[in-house]
């Protein structure tokens, strides 16, 4: 289906907003305690559920993520997971986007009430299972308006996409950047059963070889799939990316979910495109710049700048209270409240 004019974002809980309709403070009439299972399109990656965690305890809600066995689950994980055959009782399945396996989950829970939220990025071109949430949707929720374009083209629908900012950029960490200290940001090397690479790891390894050569402290922050042994000469930042960014000057990389939480702390980045990626545009409108040779990288680290303000609201979405806002379009889903607006 194609994303025409139609397609409509809604900016949830800001000032002065219609959006604000979708919202109540009169909550009696909810469940008390709302339980909601979650499917993404990373089978076993329980790494964008895992911010969710913090406003489900403040109110008292259950979530799951619905994976297909344990074997990949970390004993420690703080995740709740259980298969389809195991899982609990529910008010609400939230799909978190329209790949194999949220489709699957969709389809074992055929009476439940089904949101999509978009929790990582994906790309604007239409799933090929896409058209079977389609008629279940009650609400689409997105981090920015340009993740919001992205995510109605991935389901192909023209329903409101309600943009609630992300969940991870409401503890920001203070930026306090050190002198000639750049952050790298990896991808996935290679696909594998619990999810997609991205082509670009070639052209990222000789940026940075360039930039350490030129006499920049390098430090990797990893994204949870990717080998580490391909970046083991240089030193693998132990806390999460975003605050790792806080005191990088600047940060490089091939462009993924993690681009606007740092843009939201205020590092500017420099994404490496290889020509084989495919990025949506929000992405990217978050860089400072990008670069397809490895030679240009230490000019660009160099000069790397934050985007102009409405090129960042574009690509970041409300800041502050996003897990909040996100939670209350669950809540209005779960009792099928939303998608008549669209």
């Amino acid at each position: 289906m194609p994303i025409g004019e139609a397609t409509r974002y809604v900016m949830a809980r800001t000032a002065g907003n219609p959006a604000d309709a979708l919202f109540s403070d009169d909550q009696d009439y909810l469940p008390p305690r709302l339980r909601v299972l979650i499917a993404t399109n990373e089978p076993w990656g329980t790494y964008h559920v895992q911010p969710l965690l913090a406003e489900a305890e403040r109110r008292g809600w259950r979530l799951t993520q619905v994976v297909p066995d344990k074997s990949r689950i970390s004993p420690g994980d703080p995740v709740p997971t259980a298969t389809p055959q195991t899982a609990p009782s529910a008010d609400l399945l939230v799909v978190a986007g329209a790949g194999a396996w949220p489709v699957e989950v969709a389809g074992r829970f055929p009476r439940l009430p089904l949101a999509a939220s978009g929790l990582a990025y994906l790309g604007p071109r239409e799933a090929a299972d896409a058209r079977r949430l389609r008629p279940r949707l009650q609400a689409v929720t997105a981090a920015s308006p340009g993740a919001a374009h992205a995510f109605a083209g991935h389901l192909g629908t023209q329903l409101t996409v309600i943009v609630v900012g992300s969940p991870r950029t409401d503890d920001l960490p203070k930026r306090v950047p050190e002198p000639g200290l750049v952050l790298v940001l990896t991808s996935v090397t290679r696909p594998d059963s619990t999810g997609e690479a991205a082509p670009g790891t070639a052209l990222l390894l000789a940026a940075v070889e360039e930039l350490r050569t030129a006499g920049k402290r390098i430090k990797v922050g990893l994204h949870p799939r990717e080998d580490p042994t391909l970046w083991a000469r240089y030193e693998i930042s132990q806390v999460p990316s975003m605050n790792a960014s806080a005191r990088a000057e600047a940060t490089i990389g091939i462009p993924g979910t993690v681009f606007p939480l740092i843009a939201a702390v205020g590092t500017p980045l420099v994404g490496c495109t290889d020509p084989a990626l495919e990025v949506p545009d929000y992405l990217l409108t978050v860089c400072s710049s990008t670069i397809d040779d490895a030679a240009l990288a230490v000019s660009a680290v160099d000069n790397a700048r934050l985007p102009a303000p409405e090129a960042l609201r574009e690509g970041i979405g409300p800041v502050g209270g996003s897990a909040g806002r996100l939670f209350d379009v669950w809540s209005k889903a779960a009792r099928g409240d939303v998608a008549e607006m669209a």
